[in-house]
């Protein structure tokens, strides 16, 4: 890599990380140290290819994809399932909504199949069309609809107070930054 490939790169990472971070981080059921080695991972081997990278943004995101699928194929998942009970809501339950929504969510997204998660993050999160959710995971629109209604229904049956939380709540409350993932009811 020459010098200017490896400036337009060191830009690249350090003006779309934190975003490709956040991605990662969902993608990894919430697991901040494992979305940080899939991105890592996969800024390696963006950096293998630079010179060759049209569109580095949608080459590295392709890649997180197809590092998640690649780990949820395997036969043992390689990863530790950390399991921590979630402190007593403060005093103050308006002022922490937001927060306690977050958390309900990452610990639902955390209980799902990589696979459940991935589609939720791809359709929802990424909001990306049917259409080209099938394209990156290698299947047919039809199981992409199909693993997302069954994604959604393991949601709700995970974490039931994410009806109560969800959309129909926030009509009700002052405007928060509520989850992508829309539940539905």
């Amino acid at each position: 890599m020459d010098a200017q490939a490896q400036e337009s790169f060191r830009e690249f990472v350090a003006n779309r990380s934190s975003a490709l971070l956040k991605t990662a981080v969902l993608l990894s059921g919430g697991d901040r140290h494992a979305g940080e080695d899939l991105l890592q991972n996969a800024l390696i081997k963006a950096a293998g290819r630079w010179h060759r990278i049209d569109e580095p943004e949608a080459y590295v995101r392709q890649v997180l994809y197809r590092q998640q699928v690649s780990r949820w194929r395997l036969k043992w998942p390689r990863r530790e399932l950390s399991v921590a009970e979630l402190p007593e809501t403060g005093v103050d339950p308006d002022a922490s909504g937001a927060a306690e929504l977050r958390l309900v969510m990452r610990g639902a997204l955390a209980r799902l199949t990589a696979r459940q998660r991935t589609v939720l993050v791809l359709r929802y999160f990424e909001d990306l069309p049917e259409g080209e959710v099938a394209r990156i995971l290698g299947c047919s629109v039809g199981t992409v609809r199909s693993a997302t209604h069954r994604s959604l229904a393991r949601l709700r049956a995970l974490a039931p107070e994410l009806a109560a939380l969800g959309p129909a709540a926030a009509e009700q409350r002052p405007s928060r930054d509520y989850s992508p993932v829309e539940v539905r009811q």
